[in-house]
Parts: structure tokens; C-alpha cells; sequence
């Protein structure tokens, strides 16, 4: 396994550094390794867009605080990216561009010397069309120069004592798409009201998938056996989604598998 020594080590090579820092567990990571390494030279900046889960900026300046490092919030404006809106298998590339083109303007204005990214060795195994954006910013990958996997990274985490440790990973709400449903600000605020509202159910691990009129869930193993021993959940939950607007509600019978959305998985089971 990996140690915090080598990717403090990997840190060390640069003379400051900008983090894309979303507060999940792999971006609180290499934040709190360069707040170690580089002390005031390290920036942890979080991108704000309506692509954002609510709670999620929150989050991150939590964990921002607990690691101590500074933290800064922009603004960022993929939907203006006719790429992004079409919303084809390369959607990341361009949200990726459009976060990396703000963050190489802020690198040059406050001389920082490097941008780091939270992508982890497990992630060079996906469909990861971000990583291109990445490599033509020449943004540096710590985790993977120093051979963390996610396992990893939640166990250096936890051992730190970073509070996003156990967090569930959280894509943006553009990941809830079908593959070539246009993106827009009204349907990803539909999708956030409806994750928004399961999470106030108890709910932790989980997507609300944006098939037109039907808002289909996924749950993590642990939420979706709980939704399963309750005899009131099914109901809640088709509430919660109603609610958000969405004509009718889906349960998916199998758990959740982050990042496998690229169309309808399995045939969804009703809830009436």
C-alpha cells in the first residue's frame, strides 16, 4: 500500500499548487497532503455551477477547514459549452475543460506553479474523458503518480481523520443523464430537489436518474436494504420524487454502481 510519506514526497516536487477540490474523499486527500507539504503555497479552489448537489460546497469548506487549507469558490459555466449541453459520452471532457481553463486563469494571476486533481489509479481503468482535459492543462494526478487506489486513499483519509473519509461518491448531476439528453439548469434542478429529498429521509448512497417523466432510484447496498426491510419506504421515496416533479417514480431492484449510467441498466421496478 501506498504511504501519505510518498504522495507527501510527489506533493513536494512543486513549489505551490491549486487543488480542484470538490470535498470528496480523493480531491480532502491530496488537499490535506499539500496543506502539510506547502503549508500557505497550497489553494484548494471548489468549482460552483448548477451541475453542484446541494450541500456538496458546504461540505467541502468543512472539510477545507479541518485540513487547513485555504479554500476559494468560483464560478464555472459549462452549460455555456454547446459540448456539454448535448451531453454525448464526452460531456466530461468539456466540464473539465471549462474548470480547468478557470483554474489555469486564477494559477496564472496568483502564480501558483501546479494544479492538482483527486484522480486516483482506479480511475485510470474508467471511461474517463476528463482526464484528457487534464493532460492538456497539464494537470497533475498526485494520487496516481503516487500509486493510490481508492481503497487507498479512504484508508489514509480515515487514518487523517479528514471527515469526507466515508463519503459516498457524488458526481455532478449532469451524470444522471442519459447519454444524449440535452443538459439544462431546470432539469438538474429537478434531479437535486429529488436527491435533495431522499437524503432527507435518511438516505445516503444513492442517484435519481433522469428518464424524462420518471425519476428512477438507485440505492447503495445499505440504503436499498434498509428501503427494503421498511413497509412504508417505497412510498416515501415515490413521494419524495413526486415531489420534485417528476410524473412517476422507479426503484432500481439491483444497488447502485457509481458511474455505470450511460443509459437504462435493468428494467426498473415500479413503485406504485
Amino acid at each position: 500500500m501506498p504511504t501519505l510519506a510518498e504522495l507527501e514526497a510527489t506533493i513536494a516536487t512543486v513549489p505551490s499548487a491549486l487543488i480542484a477540490f470538490s470535498g470528496g474523499v480523493d480531491s480532502s486527500l491530496v488537499a490535506a497532503a499539500s496543506a502539510r507539504v506547502l503549508g500557505e503555497r497550497a489553494l484548494a479552489v471548489t468549482a460552483v455551477s448548477p451541475a453542484l448537489a446541494a450541500g456538496e460546497l458546504d461540505g467541502a469548506r468543512t472539510v477545507a477547514t479541518a485540513v487547513g487549507i485555504a479554500h476559494r469558490v468560483i464560478s464555472t459555466d459549462e452549460l455555456a459549452r454547446v459540448g456539454y449541453r448535448r451531453n454525448g459520452a464526452d460531456r466530461c471532457y468539456h466540464c473539465k475543460s471549462e474548470l480547468y481553463d478557470r483554474l489555469a486563469v486564477l494559477a496564472r494571476a496568483a502564480s501558483f506553479a501546479a494544479t492538482f486533481s483527486g484522480a486516483n489509479v482506479d480511475d485510470l481503468g474508467d471511461w474517463r474523458p476528463g482526464l484528457r482535459a487534464a493532460a492538456e492543462h497539464d494537470v497533475r494526478h498526485p494520487l496516481v503518480e503516487s500509486g493510490f487506489r481508492k481503497q487507498d486513499v479512504r484508508h489514509t483519509a480515515a487514518d487523517l481523520r479528514i471527515p469526507s473519509a466515508d463519503k459516498p461518491a457524488m458526481p455532478c448531476l449532469a451524470s444522471r443523464l442519459p447519454y444524449g439528453t440535452e443538459v439544462d439548469p431546470a432539469t438538474l434542478a429537478q434531479i437535486d430537489r429529488a436527491e435533495s429529498a431522499l437524503k432527507a429521509l435518511g438516505y445516503r448512497e444513492l442517484r435519481v436518474r433522469h428518464l424524462g417523466d420518471v425519476g428512477k432510484v438507485e440505492l447503495g447496498d445499505a440504503d436499498l436494504a434498509r428501503a427494503r426491510a421498511a413497509a412504508d419506504a417505497a412510498a416515501a421515496i415515490r413521494a419524495a420524487v413526486l415531489d420534485a416533479g417528476y410524473a412517476d417514480c422507479a426503484i432500481d431492484e439491483e444497488p447502485l454502481r457509481s458511474g455505470s449510467f450511460t443509459g437504462i441498466r435493468h428494467i426498473p421496478l415500479a413503485v406504485t
